[in-house]
């Protein structure tokens, strides 16, 4: 066992949990102030369930024996065959345990991703339903596909470093379907729906940025050269984001918000999970533009094509991760980058996209037809979070029974098409 290695896998794991929390602060300050904690324990529940399923049979289903490359088997139910002297496979030295422990948290992130496209409109209770079977059916094959020896993405030579198609492009599209089926937030294009909270957002950034050094540098399972090259990239390729998104909304907008600077520093992040190992500083800086400035011009096609991704999951998460995939086989250096390698690139993108779409609309429609997916109409209104929790994000009984006013400026990210606007919201 390398001592030195083990310790950095369960460091970095630890970071990628912050993660999770740090999720649930940038979208619980996106949401109106009536449904901010629905929106930070939507996220929060995955740590809870995803945890006991992938000690169940999550890690067996992803990481097992390959089955035809499509999906591994049941040896390691209940982590049955593994012990504390039980190391991995390859050049690391690590313990499995350590390996488990890891990949434990990426599955926790994942559908924790998918919670903020389906903000103030869905049960709770559905929620959790939809993040078991979503991780069951949906992440544990595409993590076996990408990840595991054997899966026919990893047989393919398909990159994902750190998580682009298994990770963010199955999240985004996932995401997409279960909004497609659950449908629009009462008042959406008619209400302002601002950020009730846009300290607490950019608190979440910063934790998630301060978390995705463990998720990329990580992803090297060593304290090596590749990990110390993919936390390089991680920071340019996220500074180069937000300049790249600023730049974007203050072409169009004539503003740069700190929405902005928050959505761009994470769409950099989604894009150079998958690339940066394999791209050197200059190549992170134009992924990171790239990402900013499409990334930022996706979150407005949910107002022409009509869908409600709440808080830009799509736009952010599977624009981001599609641009950081494909453009590996543009970038890559050591004569790792081409015309076939971005095929290769292609393949895994679009094949991720079809398989996570079909199978999440299916898993939604199921919970939709069981159990009832969508919140009461009365409980939309009032705010979910009296509805299914008992509580209130904030106190205003000190203040004499009243919550302050203020304005502040409208953001597309959520709600608004113009981004112009200034209205008087509930703080």
């Amino acid at each position: 066992m390398n001592g030195a290695d083990t310790a950095f896998v369960l460091i970095s794991a630890a970071l990628v949990m912050v993660m999770t929390p740090g999720l649930a602060f940038f979208y619980g300050g996106m949401v109106r102030v009536k449904s901010a904690l629905n929106m930070l324990m939507m996220s929060f529940v995955s740590l809870g369930i995803v945890s006991v399923l992938w000690v169940l049979y999550g890690y067996s289903l992803a990481f097992g024996s390959d089955n035809g490359g499509v999906i591994g088997n049941f040896d390691h139910i209940g982590l049955k065959g593994i012990d504390v002297t039980t190391l991995t496979d390859g050049k690391e030295g690590i313990p499995v345990f350590a390996f488990v422990f890891f990949q434990l948290m990426f599955a926790v992130l994942t559908p924790a991703l998918m919670s903020g496209a389906l903000a103030d409109r869905v049960k709770f209770s559905a929620w959790a339903l939809f993040i078991a079977l979503w991780v069951t059916f949906v992440y544990f094959p595409v993590a076996h596909w990408v990840w595991a020896e054997g899966g026919w993405l990893f047989e393919l030579e398909v990159i994902d470093f750190a998580g682009g198609t298994a990770v963010h492009i199955n999240a985004g599209i996932g995401a997409l379907a279960a909004v497609l089926v659950i449908g629009k937030r009462i008042g959406f294009r008619k209400d302002a729906m601002r950020p009730h909270s846009l300290p607490l957002v950019m608190l979440g950034a910063a934790l998630l940025w301060f978390g995705w050094f463990g998720f990329n540098a990580g992803s090297a399972l060593a304290a090596d050269g590749t990990a110390a090259t993919m936390a390089l990239n991680t920071q340019v390729a996220t500074g180069a984001a937000m300049l790249g998104w600023l730049a974007y909304e203050r072409v169009r907008h004539g503003a740069f918000t700190t929405l902005g600077a928050a959505s761009g520093a994470v769409a950099g992040l989604v894009a150079i999970t998958p690339s940066g190992a394999h791209v050197n500083a200059m190549g992170a800086i134009l992924i990171g533009l790239a990402a900013g400035a499409l990334c930022s011009w996706a979150v407005s096609l949910k107002f022409k094509l009509g869908y409600d991704d709440s808080l830009d999951v799509v736009g952010v998460h599977l624009v981001g991760g599609v641009v950081g995939t494909l453009l590996v086989g543009v970038l890559a250096i050591d004569g790792v980058g081409g015309a076939s390698q971005l095929g290769k690139q292609a393949v895994g993108a679009f094949s991720v996209m079809a398989f996570s779409f079909v199978v999440s609309w299916l898993l939604a429609r199921l919970v939709q037809a069981t159990v009832g997916f969508r919140a009461a109409e009365d409980d939309e209104v009032a705010g979910l979070d009296q509805a299914f929790h008992a509580e209130t994000a904030y106190d205003s009984s000190a203040a004499g029974g009243s919550a302050a006013r203020g304005t502040a400026p409208v953001h597309g990210a959520a709600g608004s098409e113009t981004g112009k606007q200034t209205r008087k919201v509930d703080a």
